[in-house]
Parts: structure tokens; C-alpha cells; sequence
């Protein structure tokens, strides 16, 4: 079965997304929406240096109504509050499954419970299927340590850990971490909730609900990894003193114990990249990814990717947890 999919959101992981779909058999592009680049050739804005035929339009509901996709593949923003507007829009439109790279939809039952719940009884009226996903939250930090799980008799505590070297990443993203900044830029980027991983907490309460765990409090902490030497990157410089990123640690606990860790780290100078998972249980166990995990890489992948999965998997607003093992789709 081919799959008839559309793109709302054309940005960089939009684009990635529409070009990695673009490779695989059993996907068809048939439509794109976004507030910009309205008219033009999706593959010459994504970079493919071609026309593809399909035109960006901003008419959500004529795009829908003209195309009437088995998916779409949305990438809008990381606010579940900001982009439910679209959500509405795209399960009223009469589709019927959605893969979204919005952060806070990756699990929201817990931070975000009447947004969640709402969307899931939308969802679930118009018989369509919502899944958030991406590599973190969705795969690193969140789904790939409850797959680790099962291999074991017993668990006591989780620990995700992500490092990750700024310094080849795109200059939004080194702005995003506050590198080059003074710890008081830091901070007060910090207190306006504009500095910040998004998407931590949300990755802790999917490991909980997929575990049974009834979580009594979470903690997140949010701080500059300060710089000892001058870095310089293609978009900022960092000076001793500065911060050369952030570090963002998030943290359940039931009854009392710290049961779930999760660490964020993203700096320009970071010795090495690695994403890891420690277990304590029965067996103890460590996986390290050596290198890490190219986030935009991953990101698209995992969008387009799980796109077969949602339409197999019920109605309802779904995480990765509830779906079969998402795998890499074959190429044409």
C-alpha cells in the first residue's frame, strides 16, 4: 500500500522530512501547507534543486479537501498550546493519522492533561490517530530505554543520558542553548522559558506510564555549562566565563526515591558526543551509542518512519509506547 502524504510545515526538519520521504516506495508527496514560500515548488524550497509538482499552499482545509492524504507528516512548532489550532484543524479536515515533531505531544498526559485528553477525545470522535515522535522526545531518552526493559526480570532505575558536541550544529540550534551567551543572558533566556530542551519532561512521564510507575513529583533543572577556553563555530564565539551551553536534568521520583534521571547536555566543545542508557535492575545494564546520534537525522526518520505504524495502530492521541516497533521504511 502506498501512502498519500502531506507536509504541513516546510522548515528545516519539514524539509528533511519531505526529502527523506521522497526516497521510499511506499510513500507518495501529494500536498505541502505552510505560512511561507505559499506557491512555490515544494522540492526546489526544500533544497532538491528540482520541481517535485506539488505547490506549498496555506489553505489547510482546500489542501485537505483537493488531496485527502493517508498521513500527514507535520512540523510546525514544539508548543502543543501553539500548534493544537492545527491539530483541529487536520482531524476535522477528515484525516485520518498525523506524525507531528512537536515536542510537548510526545507524551502530554502529565504535564499538559486537559490539552492531552481533549485531543485525544477529538482524535478518537473522527476516528483518526495522533503520534508524536522524533529522536528526543521519542526515541533517545523515552521509548528506546522501556524497549530496554524488557529483557529484564526486574527495574529499579532508569538513567538516559545525551551529550552532545554544538559545535557542527546549525546556528539556530547553537542559539538555542544559549552558547556564547553571559550566565545572566542565560538565565533570564532561562526564565522566559525561550532557553531550554523541550520535550525532557514529557519523555519522563512516557518512561513511567510505560512502566506502571505512579511517579509522586518531577523535577527539572535548567543551567550553563561554562566555558574555560575561547571556542569559535561558525555562529558564535564563546569566552571563558560564557556559557558554552546547557545542561538540563530532569528527575521522578516514587515514593520518595529518585527512580528516572534523565540528562540533557549541549555544548560547544564537548569532548565527545555519546547517548546512553543505564539500567538498574535485573540484569544491570549499559548501552552507549559512541558518536551520538545526529538529531536532524534522526528526527526526520523517525517522522517519516513511523508514519506506516500510525495508520495501522486504533484512533486516539497515541506515544511511541503504544505503537508496534517502529523500523526504517524501504527505499524505491
Amino acid at each position: 500500500m502506498t501512502l498519500k502524504a502531506v507536509s504541513f510545515g516546510c522548515g528545516v526538519i519539514g524539509g528533511r522530512a519531505v526529502k527523506l520521504a521522497l526516497k521510499k516506495k511506499d510513500i507518495e508527496l501529494v500536498g505541502a501547507i505552510d505560512i511561507a514560500n505559499v506557491g512555490k515548488d515544494l522540492g526546489e524550497v526544500v533544497g532538491l534543486d528540482k520541481k517535485i509538482g506539488v505547490i506549498i499552499s496555506d489553505d489547510v482545509a482546500g489542501v485537505f479537501a483537493k488531496v485527502q492524504p493517508d498521513v500527514v507528516f507535520h512540523c510546525t512548532g514544539s508548543s502543543l498550546e501553539k500548534v493544537y489550532p492545527e491539530f483541529e484543524a487536520i482531524v476535522k479536515a477528515g484525516v485520518k493519522n498525523t506524525v507531528s515533531s512537536c515536542e510537548e505531544l510526545a507524551y502530554p498526559y502529565k504535564k499538559q492533561p486537559n490539552l492531552a485528553n481533549e485531543l485525544d477525545k477529538l482524535a478518537k470522535s473522527y476516528g483518526a490517530t495522533l503520534v508524536g515522535t522524533g529522536v528526543n522526545p521519542g526515541f533517545l531518552m523515552d521509548a528506546w530505554p522501556l524497549v530496554m526493559t524488557g529483557v529484564c526480570q526486574d527495574v529499579q532505575k532508569i538513567k538516559a543520558v545525551r551529550i552532545q558536541d554544538a559545535t557542527p550544529r546549525r546556528a539556530q540550534f547553537q542559539h538555542k542553548i544559549g552558547a556564547g551567551k553571559t550566565v545572566e543572558e542565560f538565565n533570564k533566556l532561562v526564565e522566559k522559558k525561550i532557553l531550554r530542551h523541550v520535550g525532557l519532561m514529557e519523555s519522563l512521564a512516557m518512561i513511567a506510564a510505560g512502566l506502571g510507575w505512579d511517579i509522586d513529583d518531577m523535577r527539572e533543572s535548567i543551567e550553563p555549562i561554562i566555558s574555560k577556553a575561547e571556542f569559535k563555530t561558525d555562529f558564535v564565539t564563546v569566552n571563558p566565563g560564557q556559557a558554552a551551553g546547557v545542561k538540563q536534568v530532569g528527575r521522578g521520583f516514587k515514593d520518595g526515591n529518585e527512580v528516572i534521571t534523565l540528562d540533557f547536555q549541549a555544548y560547544i566543545g564537548a569532548k565527545e558526543s555519546y547517548d546512553a542508557v543505564y539500567i538498574e535492575g535485573v540484569p544491570n545494564m549499559e548501552v552507549v551509542v559512541k558518536g551520538g546520534v545526529n538529531g536532524d537525522i534522526a528526527t526526520a526518520a523517525m517522522v517519516v518512519n513511523t508514519s506506516v505504524k500510525a495508520v495501522a495502530a486504533p484512533p486516539g492521541l497515541l506515544s511511541m509506547k503504544d505503537l508496534s516497533l517502529v523500523t526504517v521504511l524501504p527505499n524505491k
